[in-house]
């Protein structure tokens, strides 16, 4: 399941097909770095998942409401309680080198999943208790989940992109050719990935839902933002992200629409837990006093944004109700609780120990524009305080590594970075303790009362059971203080008048059905 990307433009190119060259019009999109895996069991960014969500289907996807609807599954049945479900597929899908998708695709990926020798994040979403999910095929179009246990978010759990078993049965899924070269069931197929440059696909003729309106899709791999909106500008962009700074410009230009709404996101301050500097509170709050969130929001966003105080989104139902800071901006407060921990200030402002000044390093990922604004005033903010800050922009792939890296010295300090979260609430992958190092939860963060939590509230299949104990556990979290939550951001999107086809705007993106988005002379 993947809320499909929705920054795009169109271009002229010629592909060569059946002996012949025909000039066709591509739907081009950008990508902020290079994907890592094409893989929809392997990924853990988000490049990679903008592109993949256009090649792989899964038993559903999300509309427009934020809802499940049926994709590769035709119904499903529940029985004992939740703890078994039957899901009846369709007959007429195809892979996209022809051969026939069914219910042994759909076992195999799961299995793939809970494999142990699979470097995947998301096999702990398959474990309830300790006791895996298991798949059973009992016909070629039908197959049986079994649950050890009822789990609230599972129909969302079931519905990432289902792999070929023809293709991988006999591969190490790890290192496979596939991971680039990808085969799916989605509207778009594969057809050449150029590292650092482009990703191209071309139309699923075949596609069950309906042949796409465009013939194919080209990814352009820009990771600088303001020279993304320079091809809006020039119309040569048909779909991209504005800036807030250029919102009132790009206004005014009568090509454009644009698209606003809040979306299932938020950005943050991250510390690393595992060192012994952070591991002290009163450490991470004398961060959080020092660092205006509004402030940043005002001047980062221009306005298009709001502060964030939990790891939620105020468009998710399970969003505490209280909405208000819990760190709020007080340098007074931060001097205070540096002095508790033994600081003081030497003679030219800066605070120290022992004779040892502290020194920070905090990284984001370059080209992000308001992540660079964002790693800038917090390190004034903390030099306003008497910390010392240095800034590290990294490729995306080189910070990716670094969240993975939990070796000292070289382990990170601090790092801005963001989360698009699922639309179910469960975000056990990123806050329980079982998955740091090898989880999302690259921090190290450890509560047992929030681990406790997370597990309970998924045993509910019922929102309205579910919603106070997400409401207890993303408070405790944002006490506890792990992440400095920073902001949400508004998006922000100029269309082409051009391209007709698109979704309403909302937090499931304008590319709900993307075999239907089609481009008018």
């Amino acid at each position: 399941m993947v809320i499909r990307t929705v920054l795009a433009l169109v271009v002229t190119v010629m592909l060569t097909g059946c002996g012949s060259q025909v000039e066709q019009k591509l739907l081009v999109m950008r990508l902020g770095a290079d994907p890592t895996y094409l893989n929809p069991i392997l990924y853990t960014d988000q490049p990679s998942g903008d592109v993949a969500g256009f090649i792989f289907s899964g038993l559903f996807r999300v509309n427009e409401q934020l809802e499940l609807e049926p994709d590769l599954c035709q119904s499903y049945r529940v029985y004992d309680n939740g703890k078994r479900y039957v899901f009846y597929l369709r007959r007429d899908v195809r892979w996209h080198d022809g051969e026939p998708f069914t219910a042994q695709d759909v076992a195999f990926t799961f299995d793939r999943i809970m494999d142990p020798t699979t470097n995947t994040v998301r096999r702990s979403g398959y474990v309830i208790n300790g006791k895996p999910i298991t798949w059973h095929v009992v016909d070629k179009y039908t197959i049986e989940a079994r649950l050890p246990e009822p789990l609230g978010p599972f129909l969302f759990r079931a519905s990432t992109g289902i792999l070929p078993k023809h293709k991988l049965i006999d591969q190490a899924i790890n290192t496979a050719a596939f991971n680039r070269q990808p085969i799916g069931t989605g509207p778009f197929k594969f057809h050449d990935w150029k590292s650092g440059q482009f990703i191209r696909l071309i139309q699923n003729n075949a596609y069950y839902a309906g042949q796409p309106k465009v013939p194919g899709i080209l990814f352009k791999i820009i990771p600088d933002a303001q020279t993304a909106m320079l091809a809006l500008k020039r119309q040569d962009v048909h779909i991209n992200a504005v800036l807030p700074k250029d919102y009132n410009r790009y206004e005014k230009l009568d090509y454009l629409r644009m698209a606003r709404w809040y979306g299932l996101n938020y950005t943050y301050l991250a510390f690393n837990l595992q060192k012994p500097l952070f591991a002290d509170k009163r450490f991470r709050q004398a961060v959080a006093h020092a660092v205006d969130q509004q402030k940043i929001v005002d001047t980062v966003l221009q306005g298009f944004g709001r502060p964030a105080y939990y790891p939620s989104s105020p468009v998710s139902w399970a969003y505490p109700p209280k909405d208000k800071p819990l760190y709020a901006y007080n340098p007074e407060r931060s001097h205070h609780y540096l002095e508790s921990l033994g600081y003081q200030r030497n003679e030219s402002g800066r605070y120290e120990r022992n004779g040892q000044p502290i020194s920070l390093v905090l990284a984001t990922n370059q080209g992000n524009k308001y992540r660079e604004k964002t790693v800038a005033l917090i390190q004034q903010y903390l030099s306003e305080i008497g910390i010392d800050v240095r800034i590290q922009l990294m490729e995306w792939s080189a910070l990716l590594k670094l969240t993975k890296d939990t070796s000292e010295p070289t382990g990170f300090d601090l790092i801005v970075l963001g989360w698009n979260i699922g639309v179910d609430p469960d975000s056990s992958s990123v806050w329980h303790s079982r998955e740091y190092p090898n989880g999302f939860n690259f921090i190290g963060y450890s509560n047992p009362q929030v681990d406790a939590g997370l597990d309970a509230a998924r045993q509910y299949t019922h929102s309205s059971e579910r919603k106070s104990i997400y409401h207890q556990i993303f408070t405790k979290i944002a006490n506890d203080l792990p992440y400095l939550f920073l902001y949400h951001t508004e998006s922000i999107v100029g269309v082409n008048r051009q391209v007709q086809g698109l979704s309403a705007p909302g937090p499931a993106g304008l590319m709900v059905h993307p075999e239907s988005v089609y481009l008018t002379p």
